[in-house]
């Protein structure tokens, strides 16, 4: 019982991550809100998750770890609930960052359980390979699943499936989990755990905001002032804290800061690219939120099977080597993903989601495995806090920042079509239409142009946003690549010293 309530409620959580992508533009007009209040949604549980994952691991250590996990599920159901009901975008809202903080004791408090509950490292093993599954089959299931129920039920069913899912896992957590806990050694850091959450909601709001107020608005540059003076009170504090969350000391270490910067990259560029695909699919090229989920399909199979393919592949050709490769597919599938446009066929957009996909089955599980390997042995648990949570910041941020370059872009796209057909106050008109992603008043053009007009500017936009993460993927690899030469030359120079 304890394994199918871990699993379950894993389900839950990652499921979350996905499915709602593909609600977007059915929330877009269910609660009239904009674009910067779609990056809110996605990014209010990505940023949760990201900032509370971190002491995660430390609270359930000291008051226990059932008691963690199952708090965190029944969190994560109020959460779901609050979202179901939610009457405007700011009670959706809530509802999402809820299911975040759920979330952050939820997927990580998993492995906890498991490990305690199997000691024999051939079970352990066995249980956790099928966790990691379970996780993948969410990813894929999330889109498609999302689809159908929006187009059939309506957005709020996709919060409303956590209910029944979450009950199950409470009662048989309940009945199958035995507790445990280390009170002794959990690494409790309030400071560093309130400065970090400053840090990430500063700088994600200065992000989204400059969408609508432009970066050198007084209110962006003002959040960006209280992320950089947070950011730097949280270093102070980590460096001079007995337990600290974050462990600064082991970034001294090349090969474990590449890897870690890596983690970021991977949740900047791969992990927020859903926010754009769902966009795109969506209202780009008009597809219907079942076509669109069917359509993201290739990037989750791609990941899962190779993800599967891991350890066979890691044993014939190497760790490192393997990493190298995945961001290299990830960056590269992303770049050449500029030359989308409206009408590009779903025949040339397929094969390049699975190759995405690959690279993020390569990147997943290689990121994970040397992280582990560049930090001392008694140190892994807070080397693979670290890491998840840089990939799920590095999802929030990529959310923020993506989401507001593919939404400029897009305006002065349309803005710059608008003024060149002779329309007065283009910029605005233009700003209007893809916020709101509809014809604004004062805007005198035939439905049919107009729309031909939007769907081309969102393609600008995606093609922009694309690029950037593409690029940041292939520097991702260059640094790794970097890291792993350094790696290999010092011992043979240790070895010219000797001799």
């Amino acid at each position: 019982m304890a394994v199918a309530a871990v699993y379950l409620g894993t389900f839950m959580a990652t499921l979350a991550i996905s499915i709602v992508t593909v609600a977007l533009p059915a929330i877009q007009a269910g609660l009239s809100t904009d674009l910067a209040g779609l990056q809110w949604v996605v990014g209010s549980y990505a940023l949760c998750l990201s900032a509370f994952m971190l002491s995660a691991g430390p609270i359930g250590d000291r008051y226990g770890r059932k008691r963690a996990w199952l708090g965190g599920v029944a969190l994560f159901v109020t959460g779901s609930a609050i979202c179901a009901a939610a009457p405007s975008l700011a009670v959706l809202i809530a509802g999402c960052a809820l299911q975040g903080i759920a979330g952050a004791l939820v997927i990580p408090g998993a492995l906890s359980i498991l490990t305690q509950a199997f000691p024999d490292p051939g079970e352990r093993a066995h249980v956790i390979g099928g966790w990691s599954s379970f996780s993948g089959i969410s990813l894929i299931v999330g889109p498609m699943l999302g689809g159908l129920l929006v187009d059939n039920i309506g957005w709020q069913s996709i919060f409303l499936i956590n209910l029944p899912v979450g009950a199950a896992a409470l009662v048989l957590g309940m009945a199958g989990i035995r507790e445990s806990s280390d009170p002794d050694h959990a690494a409790l850091d309030p400071a560093g755990q309130l400065l970090s959450v400053i840090f990430l909601g500063a700088l994600t709001y200065a992000l989204i905001s400059a969408g609508n107020a432009g970066w050198g608005a007084p209110v962006v540059m003002t959040a960006l002032a209280v992320a950089v003076v947070a950011l730097v009170l949280f270093i102070v504090a980590e460096m001079r804290a007995a337990k600290p969350v974050l462990p600064v000391d082991l970034f001294r270490d090349r090969a474990f800061a590449s890897v870690n910067f890596a983690s970021f990259i991977l949740g900047f560029a791969g992990y927020s690219s859903l926010f754009l695909f769902s966009l795109f699919l969506q209202k780009a090229q008009g597809w219907s939120a079942t076509q669109a989920g069917w359509r993201m399909a290739p990037v989750f199979a791609a990941m899962a099977l190779f993800a599967s393919l891991f350890g066979r592949l890691a044993r014939a050709h190497g760790l490192r080597r393997l990493m190298i490769l995945g961001y290299v597919l990830l960056g590269g599938s992303m770049l050449a993903m500029v030359l989308f446009t409206s009408h590009t066929s779903y025949l040339a957009i397929a094969p390049l989601f699975a190759l995405l996909g690959i690279g993020m089955g390569l990147a997943v599980p290689s990121t994970g495995a040397a992280a582990m390997e560049s930090a001392p042995r008694e140190r892994t648990g807070t080397a693979s806090a670290t890491m998840n949570a840089l990939r799920q910041g590095g999802m929030t941020i990529g959310i923020a920042l993506l989401g507001t370059v593919m939404g400029a872009r897009a305006i002065s796209s349309m803005s710059d079509t608008l003024a060149g057909s002779g329309a007065a106050d283009a910029a605005a008109l233009a700003g209007s239409a893809v916020r709101r992603h509809a014809m604004p008043a004062g805007l005198d053009m035939a439905p049919d142009a107009f729309r031909e007009l939007l769907t081309s500017a969102f393609a600008h936009g995606f093609s922009f946003a694309t690029g950037i993460a593409g690029i940041c993927g292939l520097i991702a690899a260059l640094a790794l690549a970097i890291a792993v030469r350094g790696r290999r030359a010092a011992p043979a120079a240790a070895a010219m010293d000797e001799a």
